[in-house]
């Protein structure tokens, strides 16, 4: 079929007009370009295609060590380190599955002025980590391993620094200590951690009482950070907890005391009522600035379980899933090197997917940041109405 014929035949579609050309299952077949392939067929509406994270390019990183990213979205469906409700194995499927409506036509963040997906950064969804649930040890060792693969990569670009930034969907909380293990090795340094939370997740795991004690049940998603803190990987002193309300063990303030041992600041959830999301985005930053290396650790049921009910430990009394997004906007400026959303456990959200959706939400907004954030660091203008056009360092 000569060109100018199939211009006519697609115009005539694209206008409404009844074409007097051909019938195109009468026609004699002709391939299109590689170009013209991807023109026709590579577009996806939301509720298309295959489920990856807004729609990114699926790519298994780990069996693709030549396939350069600056940020990986990495799936650990793992939940056998859970104390109370199982489910969180589950997650990665759920928030993937949530954030379909965000694709790259139509994921400019206002607040920001970019869209993450269309910037400098090369965002890959890098499937799963295949992370046994027969064996706890083994399955730290795996998601070690992991990490350890993906951190020690070049990037695609030099804009984000010397290493790939790896957001992890969970999968149950315990993924942060295999995280952190990897991020000491790549960055060598303790990193930060910014842990929201209902619980501190800095237990000494005796805490956590058994009449058939092992050393393997020491790791478990509520004494990671604890774990991490006493292996030299957490910069503590510079670490945040927000938005805690948990109750404590035994009968006095000992877990408080551990986690103050351990450097952490710790900002309840009822502060936000004396201080605003405001203060509690000055608390965070005041302590850990723009430039110290910081892992963003974020339980979905920080978010109150009324607004957000699939989650393994839910406990009342939590922050709206708007507080939560405007703090996590309101401390881009941070140096994130890695991050996690964890806890989402579908089995028991609501039929409209609330969880899941707020957990699809924050990665997004982790994204953006994370993409302004280079942005920063070369100097480039955002166009944010309200504001000075030149977003720099010292106004983040």
């Amino acid at each position: 079929m000569k060109a100018t014929a199939k211009f006519l035949l697609v115009s005539g579609v694209i206008s409404g007009v009844i074409s007097h050309q051909i019938p195109l299952h009468e026609q004699d077949y002709t391939p299109d370009s590689v170009e013209e392939l991807e023109r026709k067929w590579g577009f996806e509406w939301g509720f298309g295609g295959v489920n990856t994270f807004a729609h990114l390019e699926h790519l298994k990183c780990l069996t693709n060590p030549d396939a350069l990213f600056d940020i990986g979205v990495l799936g650990v469906p793992f939940d056998t380190a859970v104390s109370y409700r199982p489910g969180a194995r589950f997650g990665p499927r759920a928030i993937r599955a949530a954030s379909s409506r965000q694709t790259s036509f139509r994921s400019f963040n206002p607040r920001a002025g970019i869209n993450p997906y269309m910037s400098w950064a090369k965002i890959l969804d890098c499937g799963d980590i295949p992370v046994t649930p027969m064996d706890n040890a083994m399955a730290l060792t795996q998601m070690t391993s992991a990490y350890l693969e993906l951190g020690n990569r070049a990037p695609l670009s030099s804009t984000g620094g010397k290493h790939p930034k790896i957001i992890s969907l969970g999968g149950d909380h315990s993924l942060a200590l295999a995280a952190l293990r990897g991020l000491k090795n790549v960055y060598k340094t303790p990193i930060a951690v910014l842990h929201f939370d209902a619980h501190l997740d800095t237990w000494h795991p005796e805490k956590y009482p058994s009449p058939w004690p092992s050393a393997q049940s020491q790791f478990n998603h509520g004494s990671m950070f604890w774990i991490a803190s006493n292996e030299g990987l957490i910069m503590n002193g510079s670490s945040v907890h927000a938005g805690l309300r948990t109750r404590l063990s035994g009968e006095d303030w000992g877990d408080y005391e551990d986690d103050t041992r351990q450097g952490f600041l710790r900002i309840s959830s009822d502060d936000i009522d004396d201080i605003g999301p405001k203060g509690v985005i000055d608390a965070i930053m005041n302590r850990m600035g723009t430039e110290i290396p910081v892992y963003l650790s974020v339980d979905i049921d920080v978010i109150d379980p009324g607004l957000a009910p699939g989650t393994g430990t839910p406990e009342a009394g939590g922050w709206t899933t708007r507080e939560l997004i405007r703090i996590l906007r309101g401390i881009e400026g941070l140096n994130v090197v890695g991050a996690d959303i964890v806890e989402v456990a579908p089995a028991y959200d609501g039929v409209g997917e609330q969880t899941a959706l707020a957990g699809a939400q924050v990665a997004y907004e982790i994204l953006t940041s994370i993409v302004k954030r280079g942005l920063v660091d070369m100097g480039k203008v955002a166009e944010v109405p309200g504001r000075k056009n030149l977003v720099t360092k010292d106004e983040l």
